[in-house]
């Protein structure tokens, strides 16, 4: 194995009690874990150029280009986590410690960095305080006159296996520094300005590319229903200036800004672009897009609807955290709708009822409001067909009333649309399931779960082939994704209509490892694996699948569920896997 040395910037990080919280609800903390990582701590890494050396269980290494961009990176996360901690109980709240140093590291050849530089940052990392930085003396050196935050000198600690003292010192937060709140009054709704993308090419002729991406990503933006964007006339005032995202915010009345920059070079192109959450400066999400330029308009499509997906994911479960922030009394519809959302997101039969309280709730506040009666009904429905009810029958029609009254309030909706057809979906209507996710697709071909349901849909009515290119193309269209566990189950679903039994397998594995408690993973697990001969491996996924869903039988699933489908194939698996009759 080769190896190389070199002078590096290492931050090491761990979450302070992880043992703690994980024992307390195992499940919980890690989903928010893996928020924290999609939304703050990977988007904030890439922006300030650090590289995620590796990570090990609740801790990270990882790589900067310079003492500064990791210090940077390190109070930009730590001062998000006070935002995200904010109204959340002491006893659950995820807070981390840090320890930053300069040393020398080897590099081994798979990008694994070992020696004392790596060991003095963990142990620094060891004796800073919850939701604090620690910097060595080598460290402090290099940031001392180039940033703003004040230091503490905590004198020459003695660190454990470190054979000489190291002088440590510890970052001062404000944690109220760079703040502004709005001059206008933020819309009830998530609010967002699209800023010109800067021509980093120095050829002026580039300027219409640059213009075009921020165009259309504004354009697309338009479209999402109950957001708030601001036009591109406004937003291109500031075209050419050197300005500050949250003094953008604050003279447009938003509460996110989108900004980016385009550098062409020959046939090659790089787009980057950056999500800013205005109150704090912090940027909850960065992307970058190298692409050929031959077709210069496929690829500004292709970029748009890249960074137009990526962003309505994001912006949603920011907009959950600003409500669930907030107290109940003052929550308007779209609040308690936006709190459903994001526990439809991380669903489970256990929480399945506050999904269905929180969308009655937003019911209440506004009866004609489409999106709260359909998140209701695709709640539901999935309860009526994972059996959380002692009648599940009545379950399934009151979704199937409020899919009707949903898609009579609010049609066009492609949101409202892909929810209705989930209940259809899982109550066994896939025809008129079909119906609705293709019309949500046309709608709105870049909404990524739309295309992965329709894709589960045309699968079950005899196209599995055309199934699996359509997730596929929700994965490309959303790859950080926090319900990707659900794609890779899908695609385990089609792989296993389609009668490849290992790729069924090997994708509901994915899965299952990406989110244990979710039951369908166990399912079609267990019925690929029947199929495929193994039979007291398809015995264990049915033991788990019972010990979330104790009610699941072949009686759940053979409920009507339409003429022509390949459903009876998943029933024959689920025989053959020893799931009981009653």
């Amino acid at each position: 194995m080769t190896e190389t040395r070199k002078l590096a910037a290492i931050l090491a990080s761990d979450v302070v009690g992880y043992s703690r919280l994980a024992g307390a609800d195992e499940d919980r903390t890690l989903a928010r874990l893996r928020a924290l990582r999609s939304d703050l701590i990977d988007p904030t890494i890439a922006v300030h150029n650090g590289r995620i050396v590796k990570r090990t269980g609740d801790g990270s290494l990882i790589e900067f280009r310079s003492v500064v961009d990791a210090v940077r990176c390190a109070i930009e996360v730590q001062n998000g986590m006070v935002e995200r901690n904010a109204g959340v109980p002491p006893e659950r709240r995820i807070e981390f410690r840090v320890g930053i140093h300069l040393g020398d590291v080897v590099e081994e050849s798979d990008g694994d960095l070992m020696g004392d530089g790596v060991n003095i940052a963990a142990r620094l990392e060891g004796i800073a305080e919850p939701g604090g930085i620690c910097l060595s003396n080598a460290a402090f050196e290099q940031v001392r006159d180039k940033l703003k935050e004040e230091f503490v000198d905590l004198g020459e600690q003695s660190l454990k296996n470190i054979a000489r003292p190291v002088r440590v010192y510890r970052v001062t937060l404000n944690r109220n520094a760079g703040k502004t709140e709005p001059s206008l009054a933020l819309p009830d709704k998530p609010s967002i300005a699209v800023l010109p993308f800067n021509n980093m090419s120095g050829d002026a002729s580039q300027e219409f590319f640059a213009d075009g991406i921020a165009e259309d990503i504004t354009t697309l933006l338009s479209r999402l229903p109950g957001f708030f964007v601001i036009a591109r006339n406004s937003a291109f005032t500031y075209k050419g200036r050197a300005v500050d995202a949250r003094q953008v915010a604050s003279e447009l009345g938003v509460r996110y800004v989108l900004e980016g920059s385009v550098r062409k070079a020959g046939q090659r192109a790089r787009v980057t672009a950056q999500l800013i959450e205005a109150i704090s400066g912090n940027h909850i999400w960065a992307e970058k897009y190298d692409c050929n330029v031959e077709d210069i308009f496929v690829v500004q499509d292709e970029i748009t609807q890249g960074i137009y997906a990526a962003l309505k994911t994001h912006l949603l479960l920011a907009e959950a955290e600003f409500a669930q922030r907030k107290p109940p009394q003052s929550l308007d519809a779209w609040g308690y709708t936006v709190r459903a959302l994001v526990k439809w997101y991380y669903i489970t039969p256990e929480n399945l009822v506050d999904v269905v309280a929180l969308a009655r709730r937003a019911i209440s506040l506004q009866p004609d409001y489409g999106p709260a009666h359909a998140i209701l009904s695709a709640a539901l429905g999935f309860g009526s067909y994972t059996a959380v009810s002692d009648d599940v029958m009545a379950m399934g029609r009151e979704a199937l009333a409020e899919a009707r009254k949903a898609v009579e309030l609010d049609g066009d909706n492609p949101d409202v649309l892909l929810a209705a057809g989930a209940a259809h979906y899982f109550l066994g209507l896939f025809k008129k399931s079909h119906g609705l996710l293709e019309r949500a697709v046309e709608l709105n071909p870049n909404n990524a779960m739309a295309c992965a349901m329709f894709g589960n849909a045309k699968a079950i009515l005899g196209r599995p082939d055309d199934g699996i290119e359509l997730i596929e193309r929700a994965m490309r269209l959303s790859p950080r994704d926090p319900q990707t566990y659900l794609f890779h189950n899908m695609l385990g679903f089609c792989h296993f209509l389609g009668g490849r039994f290992d790729e069924a397998i090997r994708w509901c594995e994915r899965s299952s490892q990406a989110k244990p408690r979710y039951v369908e993973s166990w399912v079609y697990m267990a019925a690929g694996l029947a199929e495929d001969g193994r039979t007291e491996e398809a015995a264990r996924a049915i033991r788990k699948a019972r010990e979330l869903v104790p009610r699941l039988s072949l009686a759940i699933y053979r409920r009507p569920r339409g003429d022509g489908t390949l459903w009876p194939k998943l029933i024959d698996g689920l025989r053959k896997a020893g799931l009981p009759e009653e």
